[in-house]
């Protein structure tokens, strides 16, 4: 039992982890409830950020030690939340160094011309778009080295870089991989009580299990 322990801590720290979606900020990629595989190992080997909740001198914690693969444009990535480090968030890449992202009207432009964006949703009309606020109209800005960045497929309920600026290629955690576990929790509403079990089929997106995240 301890092996497997230190297994699965071990796989769960460099190579495979489980995260769970919390809000609608990549709709309609990942929804509400959904459960998904992260590859933390595919971009290289990363130290975590500490060892049981210890930071330990002279240990390059929160670092990759090496890398095996660049993050590229489009990639969907589990990264530490600049503003509170505690936190992962979960986006799509769009700009990586030396990129000029900018929002024009909701659109994203990429180097001077509108970026191909076939996973974007909006929920807000063109005529209700705000000249001042960086939900609809955002920059030019250019991605600094060793920098990536930032936004939700949603792009008009997501909290990214938009508002709260670059992710460092170091916080990258892993790219999502598969969808696992579709749990349609504004259906079940919380539900987890064992007198419930025969229920648990009908919360489930069956047409969503095993779907690759792209």
């Amino acid at each position: 039992m301890l092996i497997a322990l230190v297994l699965a801590i071990f796989i769960r720290t460099f190579f495979i982890q489980a995260y769970k979606i919390p809000s609608g900020s990549m709709e309609p990629t990942l929804l509400i409830g959904d459960h998904i595989l992260v590859n933390k190992i595919v971009y290289g080997l990363r130290m975590p950020d500490s060892i049981f909740g210890l930071e330990i001198p002279g240990l390059r914690l929160g670092e990759y030690v090496f890398h095996l693969a660049p993050v590229h444009r489009g990639d969907v990535v589990v990264f530490v939340f600049p503003p509170d480090r505690s936190k992962d968030f979960i986006k799509r890449v769009i700009g990586v160094a030396g990129d000029t992202v900018a929002v024009k009207n909701g659109v994203v432009w990429l180097n001077g011309s509108e970026m191909p964006d076939p996973h974007r949703h909006w929920e807000v009309a063109a005529q209700d778009r705000s000249p001042v606020s960086p939900r609809d109209n955002f920059g030019p800005v250019t991605v600094p080295p060793g920098k990536l960045f930032m936004m939700g497929d949603n792009r008009d309920r997501s909290y990214d870089g938009r508002f709260w600026g670059f992710v460092d290629l170091n916080d990258v955690e892993g790219r999502a991989t598969v969808i696992y576990l579709p749990w349609n929790e504004e259906k079940a509403d919380g539900a987890s009580a064992l007198s419930e079990v025969p229920l648990w089929f009908e919360y489930i997106r069956w047409d969503r299990v095993g779907m690759l995240v792209h």
